[in-house]
């Protein structure tokens, strides 16, 4: 026993001479659980000469302004990485390309402003959980963020931390290219609405986080993007709910939702006399979207006065028909009157159309001293009479006298 013990004592000492010889600088080196710890050591870059055997590496605390792209390089073996609260401030072209087996990586509480869009870019995706809150320094980070999450290759990513970065707004189709995400934490943040396009392409999406933000509603379109999340657990509590008439689209929509919802987290934060109500099962009388009785009485009262004014020019009509009725006989008179007048009217323009359309009068003109109907006059009559007749014409009117001829008398 005392053999036993005397090798195990030798065996730790062993041990720790060896982590003391391939440990960095300022780390802390652990064989057994194989990990690297860096904490508060005010180092400047990234520490070189990781043991091979290290899967988790741990660096905090420090003042690491820039991940460049040698930091990680020849540690293909880790697989954890925790690089929270170093001040770090731009992430550099393939940062973290080095790293092929890279499953977890913690960024938070940083200042990051300048973000390559192939800082994340590592072959075969490997990269399941990503965590950036509170470490976007401005809304351009936010933007190169977008940027990297649409075309970093990150397909692999499961579990994405954007908590506590005072965001606002989120650009349409942001997480389209992050077809495998199954958890989304935009908590503590500053959103006030979700616009249509958000969260499309999460088809696998499990948890949505949007509490302690600044929504006071859900319009419309944000209530259609929830509903594509299917049965997906979203979180809504500690928002400031404004219990008014605009919130009651919303407050049917989580009584009809089949999402798994915080309800007994979502309160109204306003008016003063609904502070701290449920919203689901409040009624539109609560949120003040009864109509008024006086609003009522003048709707009644307008409904009324419109079938009156119908029921008034109903009879007018029906009298007006009646009055027809009883002189349709005169009416009937009138009427043919008025044919006969018109066809009169058309018979002297149809005759005048005949007269001035035949072509035997074209010859004759009206200053040769006859006028057209004289003209067409003597045409008939020379046409009709016998050929021993002759037309005689006066200087005030024409007559017309038949000569016979009679054969000559012998003596």
């Amino acid at each position: 026993m005392c053999i036993f013990a005397v090798r195990v004592f030798l065996g730790i000492l062993l041990l720790a001479r060896y982590q003391c010889f391939e440990c960095p600088f300022g780390c802390e080196c652990f064989a057994v659980t194989r990990s690297v710890k860096c904490v508060s050591k005010d180092l400047l870059t990234v520490p070189q000469s990781i043991p091979g055997y290290a899967r988790t590496v741990i660096i905090t605390g420090n003042n690491i302004h820039q991940i460049a792209p040698d930091s990680f390089s020849e540690m293909e073996n880790i697989t954890n990485i925790i690089l929270s609260n170093n001040r770090i401030t731009q992430l550099a072209s393939h940062s973290f390309s080095a790293l092929v087996n890279l499953r977890f990586l913690d960024l938070s509480g940083n200042q990051v402003a300048l973000i390559h869009p192939e800082s994340l870019s590592i072959p075969g995706s490997p990269l399941q959980e990503l965590n950036l809150s509170r470490s976007l320094y401005n809304f351009t980070a936010l933007t190169d963020l977008a940027t990297v999450l649409r075309w970093g290759g990150l397909k692999g990513l499961l579990r994405l931390d954007l908590s506590g970065n005072h965001l606002a707004l989120l650009p349409p189709g942001m997480f389209s290219h992050l077809p495998n995400l199954q958890q989304l934490f935009l908590n503590n943040n500053s959103m006030v609405a979700v616009y249509s396009g958000t969260l499309s392409g999460m088809n696998h999406l499990e948890v949505l986080d949007l509490t302690q933000n600044a929504f006071m509603t859900f319009r419309a379109d944000a209530l259609q993007e929830l509903e594509k999340l299917g049965n997906s657990r979203i979180l809504l509590g500690d928002n400031p709910y404004t219990c008014s008439c605009e919130i009651r689209h919303f407050v049917s929509w989580l009584n009809e939702s089949r999402a798994q919802l915080d309800v007994n987290a979502l309160r109204c934060a306003s008016p003063r006399e609904l502070t701290n109500t449920q919203l689901r099962g409040l009624s539109v009388q609560a949120i003040g979207c009864a109509v008024p009785v006086q609003e009522e009485v003048a709707d009644l009262t307008l409904q009324t006065s419109y079938v009156f004014l119908g029921l008034v020019l109903g009879f007018v009509g029906m009298v007006f028909l009646f009055v027809l009725y009883l002189n349709r006989k005169g009416m009937k008179k009138w009427i043919n009157e008025m044919r006969d007048a018109c066809r009169d009217v058309l018979e002297g323009y149809h005759y005048r159309y005949e007269i001035d359309s035949d072509p035997r009068l074209g010859h004759i003109s009206a200053g040769n001293g006859g006028s057209r109907a004289q003209g067409l006059l003597r045409l008939d009559l020379s046409q009709h009479l016998p050929h021993d007749t002759c037309i005689v014409q006066v200087s005030t009117d024409t007559r017309v006298k038949q000569v016979t001829t009679s054969p000559p008398v012998t003596l």
